[in-house]
């Protein structure tokens, strides 16, 4: 199996020490990602919009407070990218669509306010597809100008995989987080549906919304998934498990079940042989591979999650109705043909129709919940494969919607390459054991990578 390495990912992390003892500090650390900013944006476009001056100013207060010995938080001076769709109070939230050019929201979103409330320097918003669910922005991506990034959170992906930044905060509804950071060779978590707040972030659909992080490491996820827990919680729901300075003290799984799903229909041979040889590596470090071709109810699983996935996509036209409908009617078409296309989904259901499809998630999590009993969780790609050539798809969601449409954590781990190009592994557990997901997938990324 070939291991994925990114060269050139930049751990904040790993860094952090450095600014504990004064041989390093985090202005420092900032002006080498502005040097790779300078260096790479040309051709990564990452970026909507960069404030050098006031991160700069941010990561002299935060060095003053190393200094001090006072640091306030694990994310103290930790250099931030924001996807566009989500508020800053001090840069303008466009969401790549000419109806909110230059609009600019009064305070920052909930996740924005808890970093900089541990200190954080956010140095500039991300671009992001129309409202993260239309046409893609300029973004390329981080190993290969002619490749896709992925969509949603393009931008934060593609900066994080160029060693822009450490991290940078996406979302997902559907693949948004997952499959831009395999693409980049980033880590990405989606939490549990809930567990990190979504106020501020402009809404595409109230129960498959997910705050999504992506980092150089998992350490650098965890991190920032706990200071915006910790610093805020997410009022209704419970905290984030294991919250820590870093990812939670690693756990060899015991079992783990493969997915398989339709997403392996569209695979090609060398992605096939890739997740084939990671498995094999899984099995040969003691953990047991359940797989539809050794367990009935896997089998049985996987026909029902095949039948039932793309109810999704009317779950997520019907919620999308607001605010999109006026969207249309009051800018027409300034809002893209996907979006006005969902509107025009979202009459034939009713609401009778819309009951039906809660109530049969309902069922289905608790069929995902029984055949997870006695295991660690589940695993398969994030995507179909690396990332496509071209710009006008972003890549499938296939392998992403069944996860999001439970509301079920999920990290994209950056474990295989193709072709000298990242392909992530999909990593699932079921909903509330976000700690104990990233405690197995910090085995994983410690034992294989």
């Amino acid at each position: 199996m070939q291991r994925w390495l990114n060269p050139q990912s930049v751990s904040f992390a790993a860094a952090r020490p450095r600014f504990l003892d004064g041989s390093d500090t985090p202005r420092d650390f900032l002006e080498r990602c502005i040097a790779t900013i300078e260096a790479r944006e040309p051709a990564v476009k990452a970026w909507v919009v960069l404030d050098l001056d006031a991160a700069r100013r941010d990561a002299d207060e935060s060095s003053a407070r190393y200094r001090a010995g006072q640091p306030l938080s694990p994310v103290d001076g930790c250099p931030i990218g924001v996807k566009d769709i989500i508020a800053t109070r001090d840069l303008p939230t466009q969401m790549n669509s000419p109806a909110f050019k230059g609009w600019q929201s009064q305070c920052d979103a909930a996740p924005v306010h808890a970093m900089r409330k541990g200190g954080a320097v956010i140095v500039g918003k991300t671009v992001t597809t129309e409202f993260a669910v239309g046409y893609s922005g300029p973004t390329t991506n981080a190993f290969d100008p002619g490749r896709t990034p992925g969509g949603s959170s393009s931008g934060s992906a593609a900066a994080v995989g160029a060693g822009m930044v450490p991290l940078a905060f996406g979302t997902q509804t559907q693949g948004s987080t997952i499959r831009p950071a395999s693409y980049n060779g980033a880590v990405g978590y989606k939490p549990t549906l809930g567990m990190l707040p979504l106020g501020g972030v402009h809404p595409l659909s109230q129960t498959l919304d997910h705050l999504g992080i992506i980092g150089a490491t998992l350490d650098d996820v965890w991190c920032a998934a706990s200071q915006v827990s910790t610093a805020l919680g997410s009022p209704g729901h419970p905290s984030l498990p294991a919250a820590g300075d870093g990812a939670p003290p690693p756990v060899r799984p015991r079992r783990m079940i493969h997915l398989h799903t339709k997403g392996w229909t569209e695979i090609d041979a060398a992605t096939e042989a890739a997740f084939g040889q990671f498995t094999s590596a899984l099995a040969n470090q003691g953990v047991k591979v359940i797989s539809r071709d050794n367990d009935r109810r896997v089998a049985q699983l996987e026909k029902a999650l095949d039948a039932w996935v793309d109810e999704g996509l009317d779950l997520l036209a019907y919620e999308m109705r607001w605010p999109f409908e006026a969207y249309v009617q009051q800018h027409g078409t300034q809002i893209g043909e996907r979006i006005r296309g969902f509107m025009q989904r979202a009459q034939q259901i009713t609401p009778a129709q819309y009951d039906a499809l809660l109530a049969n998630r309902l069922r289905m999590q608790a069929g995902v919940r029984s055949v997870a009993a006695g295991t660690d969780g589940f695993v398969t790609l994030p995507c179909s494969g690396i990332a496509p050539r071209g710009f006008e798809f972003t890549g499938s969601r296939t392998f992403l919607a069944y996860w999001s449409c439970l509301g079920f954590p999920t990290f994209s781990l950056p474990l295989m390459a193709i072709d000298a190009m990242p392909l992530g592994v999909q990593w699932m557990g079921v909903d509330g054991q976000d700690g104990a997901l990233a405690a197995s997938a910090h085995w994983c990324m410690q034992a294989l990578a």
